[in-house]
């Protein structure tokens, strides 16, 4: 029998907060509570050597059922496309043009936030329609 573990996405990016912030709007995460001792993520923040300061961030589902996302400071930018990318439900139950509403809705109240609208793919008879996007350093992800 298999069992279920609970894991986390880990994003890599050049600054852990600003993204972690981007999606804690985009799916309704919010950050987790400071590490105890301090009052909050800034003061614990400095708290750490200089080098370490800014350099992680995190955000969870509030309602504890989807995966924590880590994201964690690397020296060196996206070069290629994502191996691993998020699908955001926004379309769940719809087809056709009410579908392609919902997406383009979406998109919009999240290109305020800083994403980038990439391309939308019409459904083909196969798969119904999704919206490519990036989020604020260039991570591609899907509406869907």
């Amino acid at each position: 029998m298999a069992s279920i573990k609970k894991f986390q996405l880990t994003f890599d990016c050049a600054q852990p907060e600003r993204v972690a912030r981007f999606w804690c709007e985009a799916l309704g995460y919010v950050v987790p509570p400071p590490p105890e001792g301090f009052a909050d993520w800034d003061a614990f923040d400095r708290a750490l050597p200089p080098e370490r300061q800014g350099s992680a961030f995190a955000c969870v589902d509030p309602s504890g059922v989807g995966p924590r996302l880590f994201f964690q400071r690397v020296p060196e930018g996206k070069v290629v496309k994502n191996r691993l990318h998020i699908d955001v439900r926004v379309g769940t139950g719809l087809v056709g043009d009410e579908r392609v509403a919902a997406l383009e809705a979406e998109c919009t109240r999240l290109v305020a936030l800083g994403a980038s609208r990439v391309q939308l793919l019409l459904a083909d008879g196969v798969n119904e329609s999704c919206l490519v996007m990036q989020d604020v350093e260039g991570n591609e992800f899907c509406l869907d």
